[in-house]
């Protein structure tokens, strides 16, 4: 689980001084009034990047976002994202170093054998690094373990047709459906260190808000499509809007559907607004384009730090991976026509 904690105690209170209380309940019902096939036949009018792709073990076609502006701004070419696909496909036992400005990966080891070094043999490896480099002494030489059984996409994709539903039903990009369910909980259901719990990683407080049941008896975060609905609502009530307000602020024109746009939302998705606010005011930018996100991976500002910066080139790095595994790349060959 990525979120930071102290985020969702800001949630709580934003949506409480709007008016919006625990006690407010979505309907019995979470999934759509419509039927599941009168959903799935508007699905392909509510966004342009959501296609049908045909899966072969459900033997049923499925809704899916491709995203083709990731590929149209290079995104697959970034170091930084070939970096994080990178590490989704190291096993748990190796892990790679690399230097933190570019994410440039400069050399591969077995834990087992790097943890028997000592603190100055490490400092030691790492100097010589910098040298055979030419990097600056002062540049970050950074060791991150693999994660292929984290990020088991395999496990991920079933989901995704159930969470592109569930959004569309609250009226909510599911764009963002699928990022979430991604990057926060691709391989299996599981609690958090920090108590968050469920495919969409929500914390006990933020479940409570949108109506959902966590108690020592039951608890609805388990349960895809009551997650997905209080996951959705976090976004269209707090993320979406606050990444309008900061925007706003700063005198920034968006598009709602621009990839920049999107991958800033999960930023304030993951470190909560005022860290987004802090780290945007701090680089100052003057329009909103790709390039604000790119800024972002190298801005430090109040609690926004290394992790918050990793987040969308995370999300970009997985769903270029799961394009990747339905042979997306490039021209779609499942699309229906």
């Amino acid at each position: 689980m990525l979120l930071h904690k102290t985020y969702f105690v800001a949630a709580l209170s934003t949506l409480l001084l709007s008016g919006i209380t625990p006690d407010e309940k979505r309907p019995a019902a979470v999934k759509a009034k419509t039927t599941p096939s009168e959903k799935i036949k508007n699905i392909s009018s509510y966004r342009e990047d959501v296609i049908t792709v045909f899966n072969p073990e459900a033997q049923q076609e499925q809704s899916y976002i491709y995203d083709k502006e990731i590929y149209q701004l290079g995104c697959d070419t970034m170091p930084q994202v070939k970096f994080w696909r990178s590490i989704m496909h190291l096993p748990k036992d190796s892990a790679l170093l690399c230097y933190s400005n570019q994410r440039c990966v400069i050399n591969k080891v077995h834990l087992k054998n790097w943890n028997t070094l000592s603190d100055d043999q490490k400092l030691l490896h790492r100097d010589s690094l910098r040298y055979a480099n030419c990097l600056l002494d002062s540049e970050r030489i950074l060791l991150v373990e693999g994660k292929s059984f984290f990020y088991d996409f395999d496990k991920a994709y079933p989901n995704l047709h159930r969470g592109i539903d569930d959004f569309i039903a609250n009226d909510v990009d599911p764009w963002y459906a699928q990022a979430i369910l991604l990057i926060e909980s691709p391989n299996r259901l599981q609690k958090s260190t920090v108590g968050a719990y469920g495919p969409f990683q929500l914390m006990k407080p933020v479940a409570r808000l949108f109506g959902l049941k966590v108690n020592s008896k039951m608890d609805e975060r388990a349960d895809f499509d009551r997650a997905a609905y209080a996951s959705s609502s976090l976004l269209k009530k707090i993320c979406i809007p606050k990444t309008k307000e900061i925007l706003d602020t700063l005198c920034i024109t968006y598009n709602e559907t621009d990839l920049w746009f999107r991958l800033l939302v999960m930023h304030v998705y993951h470190a909560g607004a005022g860290n987004v606010k802090a780290a945007l005011e701090a680089i100052r930018p003057t329009q909103g384009d790709f390039t604000v996100i790119q800024t972002l991976w190298h801005t430090k500002a109040k609690a926004f730090k290394t992790a918050s910066q990793n987040y969308s080139q995370l999300a970009l790095a997985a769903m270029l991976e799961m394009n990747a595994k339905l042979k997306l790349n490039g021209l779609p060959q499942a699309i229906k026509d």
